[in-house]
Protein backbone atom coordinates (compact mmCIF):
# COMPACT_ATOMS: atom_id res chain seq x y z
CA UNK A 1 0.00 0.00 0.00
CA UNK A 2 2.87 2.36 0.82
CA UNK A 3 4.44 1.70 -2.56
CA UNK A 4 1.15 2.38 -4.34
CA UNK A 5 0.72 5.62 -2.39
CA UNK A 6 4.23 6.71 -3.31
CA UNK A 7 3.54 6.00 -6.97
CA UNK A 8 0.31 8.00 -6.86
CA UNK A 9 2.17 10.86 -5.18
CA UNK A 10 4.83 10.72 -7.87
CA UNK A 11 2.21 10.83 -10.60
CA UNK A 12 0.51 13.84 -9.00
CA UNK A 13 3.84 15.65 -8.73
CA UNK A 14 4.83 14.77 -12.26
CA UNK A 15 1.51 15.95 -13.66
CA UNK A 16 2.91 19.40 -13.02
CA UNK A 17 5.50 18.68 -15.68
CA UNK A 18 6.06 21.06 -18.54
CA UNK A 19 4.26 19.52 -21.49
CA UNK A 20 6.02 19.14 -24.81
CA UNK A 21 3.30 19.24 -27.43
CA UNK A 22 2.33 16.16 -29.39
CA UNK A 23 2.50 18.38 -32.46
CA UNK A 24 5.68 17.93 -34.47
CA UNK A 25 7.16 21.27 -35.49
CA UNK A 26 9.68 20.79 -38.26
CA UNK A 27 11.46 24.13 -38.12
CA UNK A 28 11.92 27.41 -36.26
CA UNK A 29 11.68 30.87 -37.74
CA UNK A 30 14.54 31.86 -35.47
CA UNK A 31 16.50 29.81 -32.97
CA UNK A 32 18.15 32.83 -31.38
CA UNK A 33 14.97 33.53 -29.43
CA UNK A 34 15.62 30.37 -27.46
CA UNK A 35 19.17 31.30 -26.55
CA UNK A 36 19.70 32.70 -23.03
CA UNK A 37 20.75 36.32 -22.90
CA UNK A 38 24.48 36.73 -22.43
CA UNK A 39 23.64 39.11 -19.58
CA UNK A 40 21.90 36.20 -17.90
CA UNK A 41 24.44 33.55 -18.87
CA UNK A 42 26.59 31.42 -16.60
CA UNK A 43 29.73 33.44 -17.33
CA UNK A 44 28.26 36.85 -16.51
CA UNK A 45 26.20 35.79 -13.50
CA UNK A 46 28.35 33.18 -11.77
CA UNK A 47 31.95 33.26 -13.03
CA UNK A 48 33.05 36.78 -13.99
CA UNK A 49 31.63 38.05 -10.71
CA UNK A 50 34.33 36.00 -9.00
CA UNK A 51 37.13 37.62 -11.01
CA UNK A 52 37.71 34.85 -13.55
CA UNK A 53 37.87 35.20 -17.34
CA UNK A 54 34.96 33.30 -18.90
CA UNK A 55 33.72 32.70 -22.44
CA UNK A 56 30.38 31.39 -23.73
CA UNK A 57 30.62 28.87 -26.59
CA UNK A 58 27.97 27.20 -28.76
CA UNK A 59 28.54 23.66 -30.06
CA UNK A 60 26.21 22.04 -32.60
CA UNK A 61 25.82 18.27 -32.52
CA UNK A 62 25.53 16.14 -35.65
CA UNK A 63 21.79 15.72 -34.97
CA UNK A 64 21.21 19.47 -34.66
CA UNK A 65 21.20 20.25 -30.93
CA UNK A 66 22.99 23.48 -30.01
CA UNK A 67 24.89 23.06 -26.76
CA UNK A 68 26.16 25.90 -24.62
CA UNK A 69 29.59 25.53 -22.99
CA UNK A 70 31.44 27.86 -20.65
CA UNK A 71 35.21 28.19 -20.75
CA UNK A 72 36.96 29.39 -17.58
CA UNK A 73 40.61 30.24 -18.01
CA UNK A 74 43.27 30.28 -15.28
CA UNK A 75 43.58 33.68 -13.63
CA UNK A 76 45.80 36.05 -15.57
CA UNK A 77 45.92 33.82 -18.67
CA UNK A 78 43.94 34.17 -21.88
CA UNK A 79 46.12 31.98 -24.07
CA UNK A 80 48.73 29.37 -23.42
CA UNK A 81 49.20 25.67 -23.02
CA UNK A 82 46.86 25.04 -20.10
CA UNK A 83 45.47 21.51 -20.20
CA UNK A 84 41.70 21.41 -20.85
CA UNK A 85 39.24 19.74 -18.48
CA UNK A 86 35.61 19.05 -19.45
CA UNK A 87 33.05 18.89 -16.63
CA UNK A 88 29.83 16.97 -17.36
CA UNK A 89 26.89 17.19 -14.97
CA UNK A 90 24.32 14.54 -14.08
CA UNK A 91 20.58 13.99 -14.52
CA UNK A 92 18.20 16.91 -13.68
CA UNK A 93 21.21 19.23 -13.45
CA UNK A 94 23.15 21.53 -15.76
CA UNK A 95 26.61 23.09 -15.75
CA UNK A 96 25.68 25.30 -12.81
CA UNK A 97 26.05 22.11 -10.74
CA UNK A 98 29.78 22.78 -10.53
CA UNK A 99 29.24 26.38 -9.33
CA UNK A 100 26.79 25.82 -6.46
CA UNK A 101 29.52 25.70 -3.82
CA UNK A 102 31.34 28.87 -2.67
CA UNK A 103 34.24 29.80 -5.00
CA UNK A 104 36.97 28.49 -2.72
CA UNK A 105 35.23 25.10 -2.58
CA UNK A 106 34.07 24.85 -6.21
CA UNK A 107 35.81 22.31 -8.47
CA UNK A 108 35.64 24.77 -11.38
CA UNK A 109 37.65 27.46 -9.62
CA UNK A 110 40.00 24.98 -7.96
CA UNK A 111 40.90 23.59 -11.39
CA UNK A 112 41.37 27.08 -12.82
CA UNK A 113 43.54 28.09 -9.85
CA UNK A 114 45.67 25.02 -10.55
CA UNK A 115 46.30 26.14 -14.11
CA UNK A 116 43.70 24.09 -16.01
CA UNK A 117 41.59 25.35 -18.91
CA UNK A 118 38.07 24.49 -17.67
CA UNK A 119 35.11 23.74 -19.96
CA UNK A 120 31.62 23.29 -18.50
CA UNK A 121 29.22 21.20 -20.60
CA UNK A 122 25.43 21.57 -20.60
CA UNK A 123 23.39 18.61 -21.85
CA UNK A 124 20.70 19.03 -24.52
CA UNK A 125 17.35 20.13 -23.13
CA UNK A 126 18.75 22.08 -20.18
CA UNK A 127 18.32 25.84 -19.83
CA UNK A 128 21.52 26.83 -21.60
CA UNK A 129 21.34 24.13 -24.29
CA UNK A 130 17.73 24.56 -25.38
CA UNK A 131 18.26 25.28 -29.08
CA UNK A 132 18.02 23.09 -32.17
CA UNK A 133 18.72 23.87 -35.80
CA UNK A 134 15.31 22.54 -36.90
CA UNK A 135 13.01 21.63 -34.01
CA UNK A 136 11.13 23.73 -31.50
CA UNK A 137 11.78 22.73 -27.90
CA UNK A 138 7.99 22.39 -27.57
CA UNK A 139 7.89 19.59 -30.13
CA UNK A 140 7.98 15.85 -29.57
CA UNK A 141 10.84 15.61 -32.09
CA UNK A 142 13.04 17.77 -29.88
CA UNK A 143 12.59 15.42 -26.91
CA UNK A 144 13.00 12.18 -28.87
CA UNK A 145 16.21 11.01 -27.25
CA UNK A 146 17.70 9.06 -24.36
CA UNK A 147 21.23 8.94 -23.00
CA UNK A 148 22.15 6.83 -26.06
CA UNK A 149 22.08 10.08 -28.04
CA UNK A 150 24.28 11.77 -25.45
CA UNK A 151 26.83 9.01 -26.14
CA UNK A 152 26.40 9.20 -29.91
CA UNK A 153 26.17 12.98 -30.38
CA UNK A 154 26.65 15.25 -27.35
CA UNK A 155 29.87 13.76 -26.04
CA UNK A 156 31.59 13.54 -29.46
CA UNK A 157 30.62 17.14 -30.32
CA UNK A 158 31.86 18.40 -26.95
CA UNK A 159 35.17 16.52 -27.10
CA UNK A 160 35.86 17.53 -30.70
CA UNK A 161 35.09 21.18 -30.05
CA UNK A 162 37.33 21.44 -26.99
CA UNK A 163 40.09 19.49 -28.72
CA UNK A 164 39.88 21.74 -31.80
CA UNK A 165 39.84 24.93 -29.73
CA UNK A 166 42.80 23.97 -27.54
CA UNK A 167 44.81 21.62 -29.74
CA UNK A 168 45.22 19.31 -26.77
CA UNK A 169 43.85 16.11 -25.33
CA UNK A 170 41.55 16.69 -22.38
CA UNK A 171 40.75 15.43 -18.90
CA UNK A 172 37.12 14.57 -18.20
CA UNK A 173 35.09 14.84 -15.01
CA UNK A 174 31.63 13.27 -14.91
CA UNK A 175 29.05 13.09 -12.17
CA UNK A 176 26.22 10.53 -12.15
CA UNK A 177 24.71 10.40 -15.67
CA UNK A 178 27.87 12.17 -16.81
CA UNK A 179 29.79 9.03 -15.85
CA UNK A 180 27.30 6.71 -17.57
CA UNK A 181 27.65 8.52 -20.90
CA UNK A 182 31.45 8.44 -20.67
CA UNK A 183 31.68 4.78 -19.68
CA UNK A 184 29.38 3.79 -22.53
CA UNK A 185 31.46 5.74 -25.05
CA UNK A 186 34.80 4.48 -23.74
CA UNK A 187 33.55 0.87 -23.81
CA UNK A 188 33.11 1.32 -27.57
CA UNK A 189 36.58 2.84 -27.99
CA UNK A 190 35.05 6.23 -28.73
CA UNK A 191 36.69 9.59 -27.94
CA UNK A 192 39.84 7.95 -26.59
CA UNK A 193 42.06 9.71 -29.10
CA UNK A 194 41.11 13.06 -27.52
CA UNK A 195 41.29 11.92 -23.87
CA UNK A 196 44.06 12.06 -21.27
CA UNK A 197 42.14 10.65 -18.30
CA UNK A 198 38.69 10.53 -16.72
CA UNK A 199 37.44 11.16 -13.19
CA UNK A 200 34.08 9.53 -12.48
CA UNK A 201 32.17 10.73 -9.41
CA UNK A 202 29.27 8.50 -8.31
CA UNK A 203 29.95 6.18 -11.26
CA UNK A 204 26.76 4.91 -12.89
CA UNK A 205 26.88 1.82 -15.08
CA UNK A 206 24.68 -0.72 -13.33
CA UNK A 207 21.67 0.54 -11.36
CA UNK A 208 19.68 -2.63 -10.72
CA UNK A 209 20.48 -2.59 -7.00
CA UNK A 210 19.94 1.10 -6.26
CA UNK A 211 18.18 1.76 -2.97
CA UNK A 212 16.56 5.13 -3.74
CA UNK A 213 12.85 4.56 -2.99
CA UNK A 214 11.76 7.41 -5.28
CA UNK A 215 13.74 6.22 -8.30
CA UNK A 216 13.05 2.55 -7.64
CA UNK A 217 9.29 3.00 -7.28
CA UNK A 218 9.08 5.27 -10.31
CA UNK A 219 10.79 2.57 -12.38
CA UNK A 220 8.84 -0.36 -10.91
CA UNK A 221 5.51 1.37 -11.56
CA UNK A 222 6.41 2.54 -15.09
CA UNK A 223 5.83 6.22 -14.28
CA UNK A 224 7.90 7.50 -17.22
CA UNK A 225 6.19 5.11 -19.63
CA UNK A 226 2.78 6.30 -18.42
CA UNK A 227 3.73 9.93 -18.95
CA UNK A 228 5.04 9.17 -22.43
CA UNK A 229 1.74 7.53 -23.37
CA UNK A 230 -0.02 10.68 -22.17
CA UNK A 231 2.01 12.70 -24.67
CA UNK A 232 4.39 14.19 -22.10
CA UNK A 233 7.77 14.09 -23.82
CA UNK A 234 9.60 16.69 -21.73
CA UNK A 235 10.26 15.46 -18.19
CA UNK A 236 10.61 18.69 -16.20
CA UNK A 237 10.23 19.18 -12.48
CA UNK A 238 10.80 22.93 -12.81
CA UNK A 239 7.15 23.95 -12.54
CA UNK A 240 6.92 27.39 -10.96
CA UNK A 241 4.40 26.37 -8.33
CA UNK A 242 6.45 23.36 -7.25
CA UNK A 243 9.67 25.36 -6.94
CA UNK A 244 7.92 28.18 -5.05
CA UNK A 245 6.41 25.62 -2.66
CA UNK A 246 9.83 24.06 -2.03
CA UNK A 247 11.52 27.42 -1.53
CA UNK A 248 8.85 28.59 0.91
CA UNK A 249 9.11 25.33 2.79
CA UNK A 250 12.90 25.51 2.87
CA UNK A 251 12.74 28.99 4.42
CA UNK A 252 10.95 27.53 7.44
CA UNK A 253 13.31 27.21 10.38
CA UNK A 254 11.60 23.98 11.40
CA UNK A 255 12.34 22.14 8.15
CA UNK A 256 15.73 20.92 6.96
CA UNK A 257 15.39 20.74 3.18
CA UNK A 258 18.44 18.54 2.81
CA UNK A 259 16.11 15.76 4.02
CA UNK A 260 14.16 16.13 0.78
CA UNK A 261 17.22 14.80 -1.00
CA UNK A 262 17.51 11.75 1.19
CA UNK A 263 14.75 9.64 -0.37
CA UNK A 264 16.31 10.24 -3.79
CA UNK A 265 20.07 10.51 -3.28
CA UNK A 266 20.66 8.83 0.06
CA UNK A 267 21.61 10.68 3.28
CA UNK A 268 24.17 13.28 2.24
CA UNK A 269 26.67 13.88 5.01
CA UNK A 270 28.00 17.26 4.05
CA UNK A 271 25.41 19.35 2.20
CA UNK A 272 24.82 22.60 4.07
CA UNK A 273 21.07 23.44 4.26
CA UNK A 274 21.88 27.01 3.23
CA UNK A 275 22.80 25.81 -0.26
CA UNK A 276 19.25 24.65 -1.01
CA UNK A 277 17.93 28.06 -2.06
CA UNK A 278 20.86 28.44 -4.46
CA UNK A 279 20.14 24.97 -5.79
CA UNK A 280 16.45 25.76 -6.38
CA UNK A 281 17.35 29.01 -8.17
CA UNK A 282 18.96 26.93 -10.93
CA UNK A 283 17.83 23.32 -10.65
CA UNK A 284 16.24 20.89 -11.34
CA UNK A 285 16.64 20.88 -15.11
CA UNK A 286 14.48 18.97 -17.61
CA UNK A 287 15.32 15.81 -19.48
CA UNK A 288 13.49 13.71 -22.06
CA UNK A 289 10.79 11.37 -20.83
CA UNK A 290 12.34 8.80 -23.17
CA UNK A 291 15.58 9.19 -21.22
CA UNK A 292 13.71 8.43 -18.00
CA UNK A 293 12.20 5.37 -19.66
CA UNK A 294 15.70 4.19 -20.61
CA UNK A 295 17.02 4.65 -17.07
CA UNK A 296 13.93 2.88 -15.70
CA UNK A 297 14.65 -0.09 -17.97
CA UNK A 298 18.15 -0.28 -16.52
CA UNK A 299 16.80 -0.22 -12.96
CA UNK A 300 14.27 -2.98 -13.65
CA UNK A 301 16.62 -5.18 -15.67
CA UNK A 302 19.94 -4.53 -13.95
CA UNK A 303 21.67 -4.25 -17.32
CA UNK A 304 23.48 -1.53 -19.28
CA UNK A 305 22.25 -1.60 -22.85
CA UNK A 306 20.79 0.69 -25.46
CA UNK A 307 17.16 1.83 -25.33
CA UNK A 308 14.75 -1.10 -25.57
CA UNK A 309 11.78 -0.35 -27.83
CA UNK A 310 10.15 -3.46 -26.31
CA UNK A 311 9.08 -4.50 -29.78
CA UNK A 312 11.14 -7.02 -31.74
CA UNK A 313 10.55 -5.39 -35.12
CA UNK A 314 11.28 -1.91 -33.80
CA UNK A 315 14.54 -3.08 -32.22
CA UNK A 316 15.54 -4.73 -35.49
CA UNK A 317 14.77 -1.52 -37.36
CA UNK A 318 17.02 0.50 -35.06
CA UNK A 319 19.73 -2.01 -34.20
CA UNK A 320 19.56 -4.82 -36.73
CA UNK A 321 18.77 -7.29 -33.94
CA UNK A 322 15.76 -8.18 -31.82
CA UNK A 323 17.28 -7.01 -28.52
CA UNK A 324 19.16 -3.78 -27.82
CA UNK A 325 23.00 -3.98 -27.93
CA UNK A 326 24.78 -3.89 -24.60
CA UNK A 327 27.54 -1.56 -23.49
CA UNK A 328 30.23 -4.01 -22.37
CA UNK A 329 32.13 -2.58 -19.40
CA UNK A 330 34.81 -5.27 -19.69
CA UNK A 331 35.87 -3.57 -22.92
CA UNK A 332 37.02 -0.38 -21.22
CA UNK A 333 40.66 0.11 -22.30
CA UNK A 334 42.90 -1.20 -19.52
CA UNK A 335 45.47 1.55 -20.12
CA UNK A 336 42.97 4.41 -19.71
CA UNK A 337 43.77 6.44 -16.56
CA UNK A 338 40.64 6.40 -14.37
CA UNK A 339 39.81 8.03 -11.05
CA UNK A 340 36.62 6.60 -9.50
CA UNK A 341 35.07 7.95 -6.32
CA UNK A 342 31.89 6.56 -4.76
CA UNK A 343 30.04 6.85 -1.47
CA UNK A 344 28.76 4.30 0.99
CA UNK A 345 25.52 6.24 1.56
CA UNK A 346 24.71 6.80 -2.13
CA UNK A 347 21.22 5.49 -2.96
CA UNK A 348 21.64 6.01 -6.74
CA UNK A 349 25.19 4.82 -7.38
CA UNK A 350 24.76 2.02 -4.86
CA UNK A 351 27.86 0.29 -3.54
CA UNK A 352 26.72 -3.09 -4.90
CA UNK A 353 26.25 -1.67 -8.37
CA UNK A 354 29.60 0.13 -8.28
CA UNK A 355 31.22 -3.16 -7.22
CA UNK A 356 29.81 -4.75 -10.39
CA UNK A 357 31.57 -2.06 -12.38
CA UNK A 358 34.79 -2.58 -10.43
CA UNK A 359 34.60 -6.31 -11.19
CA UNK A 360 34.56 -5.38 -14.86
CA UNK A 361 37.76 -3.40 -14.25
CA UNK A 362 39.62 -6.18 -12.44
CA UNK A 363 42.10 -6.51 -15.34
CA UNK A 364 42.68 -2.76 -15.56
CA UNK A 365 46.31 -1.66 -15.29
CA UNK A 366 46.79 -1.14 -11.56
CA UNK A 367 48.85 2.00 -12.03
CA UNK A 368 46.10 3.50 -14.21
CA UNK A 369 43.21 3.07 -11.78
CA UNK A 370 42.54 5.03 -8.60
CA UNK A 371 39.46 4.03 -6.58
CA UNK A 372 38.34 6.25 -3.72
CA UNK A 373 35.60 5.18 -1.31
CA UNK A 374 33.93 7.67 1.04
CA UNK A 375 31.82 5.74 3.51
CA UNK A 376 29.76 8.77 4.58
CA UNK A 377 29.15 10.31 1.14
CA UNK A 378 25.87 10.15 -0.79
CA UNK A 379 25.06 11.34 -4.31
CA UNK A 380 24.83 15.11 -3.83
CA UNK A 381 27.89 15.36 -1.57
CA UNK A 382 30.12 15.07 -4.64
CA UNK A 383 28.89 18.35 -6.14
CA UNK A 384 27.37 20.17 -3.15
CA UNK A 385 29.26 18.85 -0.12
CA UNK A 386 31.14 21.45 1.91
CA UNK A 387 33.95 18.92 2.51
CA UNK A 388 34.28 17.83 -1.13
CA UNK A 389 37.26 20.12 -1.73
CA UNK A 390 39.61 18.28 0.61
CA UNK A 391 37.92 14.88 0.42
CA UNK A 392 37.52 14.51 -3.35
CA UNK A 393 38.59 17.50 -5.46
CA UNK A 394 42.15 17.86 -4.23
CA UNK A 395 42.94 14.13 -4.75
CA UNK A 396 41.26 14.37 -8.18
CA UNK A 397 43.40 17.35 -9.20
CA UNK A 398 46.53 15.55 -8.00
CA UNK A 399 45.52 12.59 -10.17
CA UNK A 400 45.17 14.83 -13.23
CA UNK A 401 48.59 16.37 -12.65
CA UNK A 402 50.17 12.91 -12.72
CA UNK A 403 48.77 12.12 -16.16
Amino acid sequence: MAKISLSITLMILLCGLTLASRTKISSLNTITALAPSLNDGVCSSLVKTQGYACEEHLVTTQDGYVLNMQRILPRGRRTGNSVPVVLQHGLFMDGVTWLLLPPRQSLVFLLADNGFDVWIANTRGTKYSHQHTSFSSNSSDYWNWSWDELVAYDLPATFKYVHDQTGQKLHYVGHSQGTLVALAAFSKDQQLDKLRSAALLCPIAYVGQMTSPVAKNAADHFIAESLYKLGIFEFSLKGGAAVKFLKDMCKSTSIDCTNLFTSFTGPNCCVNPSIMNTFLDHEPQPTATKNMMHLSQMIRQGTISMFDYEDKDENIRHYGQSTPPIYDMTRLPSELPLFLSYGGADALADVKDVNLLLESLQDHDSDKLVVQYRNDYAHADYVMGQNAKQDVYEPLISFFKLQ
